[in-house]
């Protein structure tokens, strides 16, 4: 990695650089300057009044009323040197009249690049919202602190007061006429033409990351954005945000293998959460109709592209409604999300188009694995009759599996990669349902969905189970299956088996990975591209 203080230093032939003697050269610069009773890290604030695109649009307006009705220089006919000199004095007459309406800002931000041209000097400084070029001269500055600028190194911080103005080839600029350094960088940035390309340094230097490559800096800016709208969209229908424990001692509500740790105080063992949703119940079970929680959960499995065993999900339950009531909210807010964050319902993912806007479409499991495997389970009576079906097609099964795990395996098999457009996926077997309310017409299946979008499953909702009896049925169940060794299976909760008791009313849930979705509106191949700090094996 080359230190870009001069842009004739780009060349990918160049001579080796010694790391070690520019690290050295650094901090010696910061000992004389703190020698010199300049420390930089002293510091405490610097009074920014603008960011970068701001300076741009701000100098734009003033520029469209200041120089309203000019006509542009007109070089017909006129040879080369007299079409320079024509553009250089209708540039001089325009500067002329804006200089004489100056328009101050002071900006902060990292120097990203530098060229240095005797007296005169320009730079690039990139802060929250982009880069800004800045023009330095030993005139404006006065000559000590034109030397010090000249001294300067790329990734060093500056407060910089000064005018804004177009330059002759037309980029808008702050004319400096204060420049105050107010971070030393003691390391060397990648180089600039090449950036931070390796993505398992990438990750684990984020801070880095976020400096160098702007597509990485909009991403996590447009997650932030991704959450406050879907906060706005929740309240805009009377949803309550509230915050739930993440260590408890019974981690239930989902099928997954739990994180365990000790609590020292009471001298407990206790787990990390896998999901929100049995103190959010306990929460509809208290009289708060509607609420919800976007939270960190824990699950002790493998990481891909699409998994990471620290996630954020967001869950919500909606009392008196059910799993209709929350495919109508889903689709709602993620047409939402999408004109908002995107500016269209017809959003890309990796080369393929995705129409958010026209209606999702609703398709039993069942049905689905009868259109992409020729399979009719309802037409299947016994668990053996399931299992023969699946040796036939040899997809692996356990034999405490039962018909609707095995129903599950073909789904998975052989639909999943089927749904790339919007695709509710209804109706799943009770055996993989434990929490959700049985079919009046048909007590084998559930009220539950899933969203699925390119493939991915986005959500999981259901008519929640509010019959106590029934839940404690199901939670033996689950039991068992933990007694035979399955780790991902749930566990009796008293305390909940008691709130159940207590009465819940019809209510509908549904749970969101919030990074599978960020993924999908910000064209992220990987789940490691939305999380600013993803989990990986450490270097020790």
């Amino acid at each position: 990695m080359a230190d870009n203080n001069n842009n004739q230093n780009n060349n990918q032939n160049q001579a080796p650089v010694d790391l070690g003697q520019l690290l050295k050269v650094r901090r010696e610069k910061l000992a004389n300057l703190q020698e010199a009773g300049k420390d930089p890290f002293v510091i405490t604030k610097f009074d920014q009044t603008h960011h970068s695109d701001e300076v741009k649009a701000l100098y734009e307006e003033h520029e469209a009323k200041l120089l309203a009705g000019r006509p542009e220089v007109d070089v017909t006919g006129l040879d080369e040197q007299a079409a320079r000199e024509a553009k250089k004095k209708d540039y001089n007459e325009r500067r002329e009249i804006m200089d004489a309406s100056p328009i101050n800002v002071s900006i902060a931000g990292r120097m990203m690049f530098k060229r240095v041209m005797g007296k005169a000097s320009f730079c690039n400084i990139r802060d929250l919202k982009g880069d800004i070029q800045v023009y330095a001269s030993k005139d404006a500055l006065g000559e000590d602190a034109y030397a010090e600028f000249k001294k300067s190194d790329i990734g060093d911080i500056y407060g910089i007061k000064g005018y804004i103005f177009r330059t002759m080839t037309g980029e808008i600029s702050v004319h400096a006429t204060e420049m105050t350094l107010l971070t030393k960088s003691l390391q060397i940035l990648p180089e600039k033409f090449h950036g931070l390309t390796d993505t398992d340094t990438r990750y684990r230097q984020r801070y880095v990351d976020l400096i160098m490559n702007m597509d990485s800096r909009e991403v996590f800016i447009k997650r932030s954005k991704i959450i406050s709208k879907i906060r706005s969209f929740l309240a805009d229908r009377n949803f309550m945000e509230v915050e739930t424990p993440t260590l408890v001692s019974n981690a239930g509500g989902a099928a997954a293998r739990p994180f365990e740790t000790h609590y020292n105080a009471l001298d407990e063992d206790v787990k990390l959460r896998i999901s929100l949703e049995l103190y959010l119940k306990r929460l509809i079970v208290g009289g708060l109709e509607r609420v919800f929680e976007i939270g960190r959960v824990y699950r002790n499995e493998g990481v891909d592209t699409r998994h990471n065993p620290e996630f954020t999900l967001m869950e919500l339950y909606q009392a008196y409604t059910d799993y209709y009531g929350m495919m109508e909210l889903t689709e709602s807010m993620f047409r939402y999300l999408a004109q908002e964050v995107c500016g269209t319902t017809k959003i890309t993912y990796q080369g393929t188009e995705i129409d958010l806007g026209k209606p999702f479409r609703r398709l039993t499991m069942t049905d689905a694995i009868k259109e992409y495997a020729g399979i009719d389970f309802d037409q299947v009576a016994t668990d053996e009759e399931a299992k023969a079906l699946a040796k036939e097609r040899h997809i692996e099964y356990e034999e405490r599996h039962t018909k609707g795990d095995i129903v599950n395996l073909f789904f998975e098999e052989y639909c999943e990669k089927e749904l790339v457009q919007p695709t509710f996926i209804m109706d799943h077997p009770i055996a993989i349902s434990p929490l959700t309310k049985k079919k009046p017409t048909d007590p084998t299946k559930v009220e539950r969905f899933e969203l699925f979008i390119n493939t991915w499953e986005m959500c999981n909702a259901y008519s929640e189970l509010n019959d106590p009896i029934d839940q404690r049925e199901r939670f033996k169940a689950q039991d068992a299956l933990a007694d035979a060794g399955d780790e991902e299976a749930n566990h009796t909760d008293e305390d909940f088996l008691n709130a159940l008791e207590i009465g819940m009313p019809p209510t509908g849930g549904i749970g969101y990975g919030i990074d599978r979705l960020v993924m999908l509106l910000t064209d992220s191949p990987s789940i490691r591209e939305v999380l600013l700090f993803p989990t990986l094996k450490s270097l020790s």
